[in-house]
């Protein structure tokens, strides 16, 4: 089972001769600043084995074709399932990758294939539960498999979000209706769809604006809107519900193992989180060639893949620590306990020779778990 995912990277400078970077892409929440896209393929436990920088204007879908090629030829495989998220296994890849032999695929579904699936009335919102996963298939594609889940820690945070999204909205309309200055009917739609688009809450809002009679431009336009709730309550029985689909016989994969291989997803994502903000700092980049800025990238999977193999080795360490303030080990914890280690020049009676220092007893308990030697 492979996992696939990818990121962004942003840059510190100017590089305008580069092939690989974009400029203005804003994928990794920063705005006008240079960027390349990294891919990063693990094992089914997180173990990085594959990483490769792309343009950073690419989109997530259009690497997984290739990725997929290159799997099976570079590495020798010929059995593949992959794993990506919603905007990896998207319906254009799966029909693309659908020749390919000893191939399958676990994926997620959007909210309009949700809502596809729903009209067809090949799942119900019945069927979503906190504790059972159902799993169904479609009668016109029985090979292709559905399964049901519902998150309530989602759900209610996903209520929240609009619940604020609207509040947002419904302030910022009540400021465009109490406008003072005198202005036509396209300018306060336009003000309207600005904000609209800015929230993201158009669907929910119902708005008119009664012009003046007597005026094109004028004070006395009147802006009205109302929130549907029978909108926002069908949309809020979603909240928390997800589909993930598959084409892993199930003979191979019962439901419970598909819903976990997606869920290990979160393996490429620690991964991503070590890399970029918690231990290895691979951002911002200031290599200005591309086959630097591929040794950068390249460098920084090694640093992570040594990181993943440490950690496995520590888990009894980490699986013996305690709980909350009482917590006393972190990776960034361990190699600053063994940062304390020297190594020493001592001269004796004109003789030259090396020493280590002599090891706390929480130095040699995590040396004997990394199974090193000094």
């Amino acid at each position: 089972m492979i996992l696939y995912d990818i990121t962004s990277v942003y840059f510190e400078g100017e590089y305008k001769d580069s092939e690989l970077v974009a400029f203005g892409y804003n994928r990794d929440g920063k705005k006008s600043r240079e960027q390349v896209v990294v891919g990063l393929i693990c094992n089914d436990q997180g173990c990085p084995v594959g990483v490769e920088v792309y343009a950073g204007n690419t989109k997530d879908e259009t690497t997984v074709v290739d990725k997929v090629h290159e799997i099976k030829q570079g590495y020798g495989i010929e059995t593949i399932i992959f794993v990506g998220d919603r905007g990896m296994v998207t319906r254009s890849n799966i029909n693309a990758l659908q020749d390919e032999a000893d191939l399958q695929t676990i994926g997620a579904l959007t909210h309009g294939e949700m809502m596809t699936l729903l009209k067809n009335k090949v799942i119900t919102l019945d069927l979503f539960d906190e504790r059972n996963i159902h799993e169904v298939s479609d009668p016109d594609d029985p090979s292709r498999r559905y399964c049901l889940c519902r998150n309530p820690q989602t759900a209610q945070r996903e209520s929240q979000t609009r619940q604020r999204l609207l509040d947002l909205t419904t302030k910022a309309l009540g400021e465009i209706a109490a406008y003072k200055r005198a202005a036509t009917v396209e300018k306060l739609g336009a003000r309207v769809g600005k904000v609209l688009a800015k929230y993201k809450m158009g669907k929910f809002i119902q708005w008119a604006i009664e012009a003046d009679p007597q005026q094109e431009t004028s004070c006395a336009h009147r802006l009205t809107w109302s929130i549907n709730a029978e909108k926002v309550e069908h949309e809020k029985r979603f909240d928390g519900c997800y589909v993930i689909t598959s084409d892993v016989d199930q003979a191979q994969m019962k439901t419970l193992d598909v819903v976990r291989a997606y869920k290990s997803l979160t393996f490429v994502e620690r991964a991503f989180r070590n890399l970029k903000t918690v231990q290895l700092e691979i951002r911002p980049v200031y290599h200005k060639s591309d086959e630097r800025i591929r040794s950068h990238v390249f460098l920084c999977m090694l640093a992570y893949y040594l990181q993943w193999h440490m950690e496995q080795r520590l888990a009894p360490l980490f699986a013996n620590d305690g709980k909350g303030e009482d917590r006393r080990w972190t990776f960034r914890g361990v190699i600053d306990c063994l940062s304390q280690i020297t190594r020493n020049r001592v001269a004796v009676n004109g003789a030259e020779f090396d020493r280590n220092s002599t090891p706390t007893p929480e130095q040699a308990q995590i040396v004997e778990f990394l199974q090193v030697t000094m």
